[in-house]
């Protein structure tokens, strides 16, 4: 089995790659429905858990696409997945808690959104609302899980915002623009 070499490689400690992770049955729910906040690529390695292969195995397998720890803790904090031990991920080292005396984490600001913060979040109320919307919302729906990025989640926009009124819409608005 690869072990990473260091632990700046992937922010967890070489023991955390032996953690298995199961789908949860709203994981279950959310691959069948395809809801549930997945990305097309998180889906991919959303399926990859099953409880025999270690997170190490998935990330390696799933290198390419781009999933990373911070996908799969996303996938853990959603619900969707859960260890069949009760063992939990462990927090990333950088993560550590402050030190006594050097303040809270919650007293320093937050850094700005990256844009692929932002896409998915855009893509969860997109896929949110138009799944919503029943059959009528099917065909935009497909459209928008083959959406791949912020520029063609926002040429979508105008017909989510026809779909689902003004007053739904108006978080997918704050997802794509801010």
């Amino acid at each position: 089995m690869r072990r990473w070499p260091d632990f700046a490689a992937c922010g967890f400690p070489p023991e955390v790659h032996d953690v298995l992770l199961v789908k949860t049955p709203a994981g279950q729910l959310a691959l069948k429905d395809r809801h549930g906040g997945l990305t097309p690529r998180q889906r991919s390695a959303f399926i990859l858990f099953d409880g025999q292969r270690t997170l190490e195995q998935v990330l390696s397998a799933t290198a390419a696409m781009g999933i990373t720890v911070d996908d799969v803790r996303a996938m853990v904090d959603q619900g969707l997945l859960e260890s069949p031990d009760g063992r939990g991920l462990p927090q990333p080292v950088a993560a550590a808690p402050p030190a006594p005396g050097t303040g809270s984490a919650s007293a320093t600001p937050s850094p700005p959104a990256t844009l692929a913060d932002r896409y998915q979040s855009a893509y969860l109320v997109a896929t949110q609302l138009t799944s919503s919307a029943g059959l009528r919302g099917f065909r935009l729906n497909l459209a928008v899980e083959g959406a791949r990025s912020m520029e063609e989640l926002a040429a979508l926009a105008p017909r989510i915002r026809d779909l689902v009124g003004e007053e739904k819409y108006k978080r997918l608005q704050e997802a794509l623009f801010g």
